[in-house]
């Protein structure tokens, strides 16, 4: 059995199989000696990410792991006591969205939204970050997005699980000032990774227009801004301008233009018509009669 006294620091990265957390899981391994845990539910996105953080120079440990699961961040806490690890840096970049009306899309999978993007991330936060505060080290980096900065008609629930996600770092990150624990909220625009296609994002106008970011320089100025202590880090230009907009514009401004650029006009009407929204827009949304309530 492996004393408490002889665990060693790691840096676990959760949702390490693919995209942002596959490229700062690298970056996290160019750490001397650093121990890198990968955790994601595909085995061999795992096993590829861990060939790349040996490659980089760390130590990879991998765990296959359904963070929706009730008892998720205990199943990680006890994964790291069996190898002798205690989490020094957690790096939650698990998370999806859906675009489309709040109206239509299934239900389960919109509440799936925020308990990923949301109650995962908090659950895995509020466990780990009082051993940080109580070694005086260590912190947390959070992946939220530039859709944080603003309501987002259209993908309304994952724009306002990115807005937890930067609420909740930030207030966090003023809570353990000058204990040594840093929480770092990062929030790039577009990223050509699977999420647009899989979000079916990428087929919105909004996320033609933006520039894609690549996931490696993400990574490069998350893990930097972190590592400095910063609060919140908005990878390039565009992000930037896109925050400093909602910053100063109102929401009647930008709520509507949110609203158009994020719908297709072959997209389905939320009045649940059937028809499309160029279609029913053109009838004038006539009531749509049902039997249900």
């Amino acid at each position: 059995m492996i004393m408490q006294s002889e665990f060693r620091p790691s840096a676990v990265v959760v949702g390490a199989s693919r995209g942002i957390g596959r490229a700062i899981a690298k970056v996290a391994a160019r750490e001397h000696g650093a121990v890198v845990v990968l955790v994601a539910r595909s085995p061999e996105g795992l096993a590829a990410a861990a060939a790349e953080v040996r490659a980089a120079g760390g130590e990879a440990f991998t765990l296959e792991l359904d963070l929706l699961v009730a008892d998720a961040s205990a199943r990680l806490q006890d994964f790291l006591s069996a190898n002798g690890l205690f989490c020094d840096v957690l790096v939650n970049s698990a998370g999806y969205g859906l675009r489309g009306s709040a109206t239509l899309l299934p239900v389960e999978d919109q509440l799936g939204i925020i308990d990923l993007n949301i109650r995962a991330l908090s659950d895995l936060t509020l466990r780990f970050l009082p051993g940080m505060a109580a070694r005086g080290r260590g912190g947390v980096l959070n992946l939220g997005s530039i859709a944080g900065f603003t309501p987002g008609p259209n993908m309304a629930l994952y724009y306002a699980s990115k807005a937890f996600v930067r609420f909740f770092s930030e207030a966090l990150h003023q809570e353990l000032r000058r204990t040594g624990v840093t929480v770092t909220c990062v929030a790039p625009g577009p990223v050509s990774t699977e999420f647009l296609e899989k979000s079916g994002a990428g087929r919105a106008q909004l996320f033609k227009i933006l520039p894609k970011l690549d996931s490696d320089y993400v990574a490069e100025r998350a893990w930097r801004g972190f590592k400095s202590g910063r609060r919140l880090v908005v990878p390039g230009i565009s992000a930037k301008l896109v925050a400093l907009a909602a910053a100063l514009l109102p929401s009647a401004a930008t709520l509507p233009l949110i609203g158009r650029l994020q719908r297709r006009s072959s997209d389905p009407c939320p009045c649940g018509s059937g028809k499309t929204f160029k279609e029913c827009r053109r009838l004038g949304h006539r009531a749509v009669t049902t039997a249900g309530p």
